[in-house]
């Protein structure tokens, strides 16, 4: 097992490096100058070069790339351009809302799509596996902006029950606030819900099938313990795959459902950091974005070890 996760863990390492170098790349080809988007076109040659030389963007790339990296790794990633104020503390306030939000959605969600996947896939063609899949598919089909728009006609233009902004001061605890979250926490849940359940709905029908399980009822074994001992463990492996990813998703890329509710997380700071191209917080969320996903497939891995032992191997 030791062995396995350093081999992960490694691989995790280098996907980062890997991106790292993407990211810094992308953010050098952006169209236009920093120099000119912070002092404006009537700003003079010799204001501009100033500013450049301060920026540090007359030093050749490489070199750049690298006293950016070295103070990612230890936390420093400078001072964004537009708002002069650290960039690391402004990412990780913006991290927190996204966590309280993802959190939610992730403690509710996970459980109800395991649940309702087990309950179609157990019984298969009956009205319980009809009604789910036919909701699952509805789910799949409507995007999270239309979920969002919908709960909000439902619940804060309808029966006004509920805050139909999530806009809260980007510093406040957000689970002081627990109303402001019901609604985007609500969306992510309908719009992750539909893929995991439908997959788990698969995955738990083809196992029912297979040889070992007819084997396990074949021998007189209850079918709950054969559902909780052989059924279970492996149904659920490929359904882990899409949890990890929805929880990347959910932290780092809410970029619609945030701004559909105005809620301060990291995909409201990403659109800031490109629409005003403020390279050293784009590179800052982006680089955290995927962070995140390397770090939520990992999880799934040691998941995927740890309910079939082959796998380590």
């Amino acid at each position: 097992m030791v062995r396995f996760l350093t081999r992960r863990v490694a691989f995790v390492a280098l996907t980062l490096f890997i991106v790292s170098i993407v990211i810094f790349g992308v953010t050098e080809l952006l169209p236009g100058d920093v120099a000119v988007m912070i002092l404006g076109s009537e700003a003079t040659d010799e204001t501009l070069a100033a500013l450049r030389t301060q920026l540090g963007l007359d030093r050749p790339a490489p070199q750049r790339y690298a006293d950016w990296l070295a103070g990612a790794i230890h936390g420093d990633f400078g001072e964004s351009l537009r708002m002069r104020t650290e960039v690391g503390p402004l990412v990780l306030e913006r991290l927190r809302n996204s966590l309280a939000l993802a959190g939610i959605a992730f403690i509710v969600g996970v459980p109800l799509a395991l649940g309702l996947g087990i309950v179609a896939g157990l019984r298969k063609d009956r009205l319980a596996d009809r009604a789910i899949t036919m909701t699952t598919l509805l789910g799949i089909s409507v995007p999270e902006f239309v979920i969002g728009s919908v709960l909000i006609i439902l619940f804060a233009s309808i029966w006004p029950i509920l805050p139909a902004s999530s806009l809260i001061d980007p510093r406040q605890n957000p689970l002081e606030n627990l109303r402001y979250l019901i609604l985007p926490a609500a969306t992510l849940v309908l719009v992750t819900l539909a893929h995991t359940t439908r997959m788990t709905r698969a995955s738990v029908i083809r196992v029912m099938r297979s040889d070992y399980v007819r084997t396990a009822f074949l021998k007189g074994m209850p079918r709950g313990r054969v559902i909780l001992r052989h059924v279970l463990p492996n149904a659920l492996l490929p359904s882990i795959t899409i949890i990890a990813i929805n929880l990347g998703w959910m932290i780092g890329g809410l970029i619609v459902v945030e701004t559909v509710f105005g809620y301060p997380g990291l995909g409201q700071l990403m659109i800031f950091a490109v629409t005003n191209r403020d390279v050293p917080l784009l590179q800052a969320v982006a680089l955290l974005v995927a962070t995140i996903y390397a770090l939520a497939n990992l999880g799934a891995d040691v998941l995927y070890a740890a309910l079939n032992p082959r796998i380590r191997y």
